[in-house]
């Protein structure tokens, strides 16, 4: 407050000129909370931008008030499904890699001003592929060595069977059988390192359901299995017979294998048929058990089976995608649907 005394002692000329100061300074004042208004308004704008680029990152992001993790500033709705992760960063270390929940994040720590700023990137994908290349190398390099010893082995136990006698000859079968097995794992390694060239022809389904039975004939079980073949009559599709035998065996060979596996004594494999849109439709269904883990069916080699080498599927997938097809799990049964694309160009 201003002394009204002193004010009265002052003459006109000064009381108007302290009249025109005090009006000036007031309206700097509401200059300057129109100025600190707008400047606050484009600090919110600014970090409303700021908050949407994070937010709109699709890899988990934290921006930490310093560097104690518990002081989070900000987070995206990405980093919400991960939140342990933040708990095994290392802050006195720069980029680090992290196994989290069956994944690998690659995470980066920026330092800006106060701001500690973390993010993590999936690389999942990517160790997966740099993992099957070097397995694929090896897997191929293995393939090579062991199948000329192999075939050498073959042509003996083609040979020993026809010299010796009657009670003699199963032991000879169950060592062709084995050495089959094993040629198949050797020409299925060579398929998935090499890549999938396909040769498509019209394919009679009942020269297709032949190489089904052969296949059967040829594998080694302990159960009663019986075999079921629907395929319909004068029937052809575009497909090259030589791979899709190959995914029929793998296929026909994981139910038996399942099979094996119940309590009893006998079980059942069934291959149907039928056309549906632009696909020619195999499906597969059998009476053993349940598949173990749905989400490594095509994982390259990872099986749940005590037999197998984890190739069959993965092979067979790349065999039906070459098709232009697909491969779908059946929902209410237990076995596969196989679409196969009419017309392969």
């Amino acid at each position: 407050m201003i002394d009204k005394k002193i004010l009265d002692k002052l003459d006109h000329e000064t009381k108007e000129a302290f009249k025109q100061g005090i009006e000036s300074v007031i309206e700097r004042t509401y200059d300057l909370e129109k100025e600190y208004k707008l400047l606050n308004a484009s600090l919110i704008g600014l970090q409303n931008v700021i908050v949407q680029i994070v937010e709109s990152q699709p890899n988990p992001t934290w921006i930490l008030q310093d560097e104690i993790k518990e002081n989070i500033f900000f987070q995206n709705s990405a980093s919400r499904s991960v939140s342990k992760l933040l708990e095994l960063v290392d802050l006195s270390h720069g980029d680090q890699e992290i196994s989290y929940k069956n994944k690998i994040f690659v995470v980066k720590i920026n330092q800006v001003d106060t701001k500690t700023i973390i993010s993590a990137t999936d690389i999942t994908a990517q160790k997966r592929s740099e993992r099957l290349a070097s397995m694929g190398q090896v897997a191929a390099h293995l393939a090579h060595e062991i199948r000329n010893p192999i075939g050498s082995i073959s042509l003996m136990a083609s040979t020993l069977i026809k010299r010796v006698d009657m009670k003699q000859k199963p032991l000879v079968k169950e060592i062709q059988s084995a050495i089959s097995r094993v040629e198949r794992i050797i020409k299925s390694t060579l398929l998935f390192t090499k890549g999938i060239k396909i040769n498509t022809h019209p394919l009679a389904l009942e020269n297709l359901e032949e190489e089904i039975r052969e296949a059967f004939e040829n594998y080694g079980y302990t159960k009663e299995v019986a075999l079921e073949i629907d395929f319909p009559k004068h029937t052809t599709i575009d497909a090259d017979l030589d791979l899709l035998s190959i995914v029929m065996q793998n296929f026909l060979y994981n139910a038996i294998d399942a099979i094996e596996e119940i309590e009893e004594e006998h079980g059942k494999v069934t291959f149907g048929y039928e056309h549906q849109d632009t696909y020619s439709c195999i499906t597969i269904k059998d009476t053993g058990v349940a598949i173990k883990d749905k989400n490594i069916l095509y994982e390259p080699f990872k099986t749940t089976k005590t037999k197998g080498h984890g190739l069959g599927l993965a092979l067979s997938l790349e065999i039906i995608k070459a098709h232009n097809g697909k491969i779908d799990l059946l929902e209410h049964e237990k076995g596969f649907k196989i679409y196969i694309q009419d017309n392969i160009v």
